[in-house]
């Protein structure tokens, strides 16, 4: 999930660096605030509109939100007003665009605060999940949601969040993200755990005393019989597999 949301962000700034290149002028901003506001408004909202709406094969909808200037700026008359990211800004959530005058009798340079919005399906707690609980399938439903609404990657795939352990309450509404669930422990160091062994053609099953606690998906070493000490992967609350 987070290779995806890289791989959406990368391709959004991608699209706004194109556009920005092949820019016509964009609006004439007038002395008179009301005019100069709704001209660089719509025509900012157009831009903006354009760069996210391609996607590519993105299954996201995505919405632009315009917000407004300071209403104390005087914009002075310019002929070409240019839109810009600022440097290190992402098209996710909220953040800005640069507006900039390129021709005119006076340079000037704004910030327009925006909102990214990337609807989306994921998961949404239907329930109250304490801390600390192992989620299963009946504690979230599939609806569409904004991705955007919170830096930390949505969970949008069923496997990546059942028997996950929750790092914190969670309640109805709450959009399952990566930063709500956590590895589960599935024994402790001390309990006798079967190992796997797989080579070429084959496969090798044991019995063994875990030296660490194990935690679904990860790393666990334990002690076979004869002493030897191994390390293996955590693939259910019974199982180490190792490698031959």
């Amino acid at each position: 999930m987070a290779n995806f949301f890289s791989l959406l962000i990368r391709h959004i700034v991608g699209v706004a660096l194109s556009l920005s290149a092949a820019l016509l002028p964009l609006a004439r901003a007038q002395t008179a605030p009301d005019a100069a506001s709704a001209g660089l408004y719509e025509r900012a909202q157009a831009w903006l509109d354009q760069m996210v709406a391609d996607t590519g094969s993105l299954p996201l909808r995505m919405v632009v939100e315009v917000g407004a200037l300071d209403s104390r700026l005087k914009l002075a008359a310019c002929e070409r007003v240019e839109p810009y990211l600022p440097p290190g800004t992402q098209l996710w959530g909220k953040t800005r665009l640069g507006l900039r005058c390129a021709q005119g009798s006076v340079k000037w340079n704004v910030f327009l605060p925006i909102t990214v919005k990337a609807f989306g399906p994921a998961w949404v707690i239907k329930g109250q999940v304490a801390s600390g609980s192992q989620l299963t399938q009946a504690d979230a439903m599939q609806m569409e949601v904004d991705w955007a609404e919170s830096r930390s990657a949505v969970v949008a795939n069923l496997d990546d969040w059942v028997g996950q352990t929750a790092t914190r309450a969670l309640a109805t509404g709450q959009t399952l993200r990566q930063d709500m669930v956590k590895a589960s422990q599935v024994f402790q160091a001390g309990a006798q755990v079967r190992v796997v062994a797989r080579g070429a053609g084959f496969e090798i099953y044991s019995t063994a005393q875990a030296i660490s606690g194990g935690v679904m998906g990860q790393t666990a070493r334990v002690r076979m019989d004869n002493g030897r000490v191994l390390s293996g992967l955590v693939v259910d609350s019974q199982t180490v597999r190792v490698a031959m």
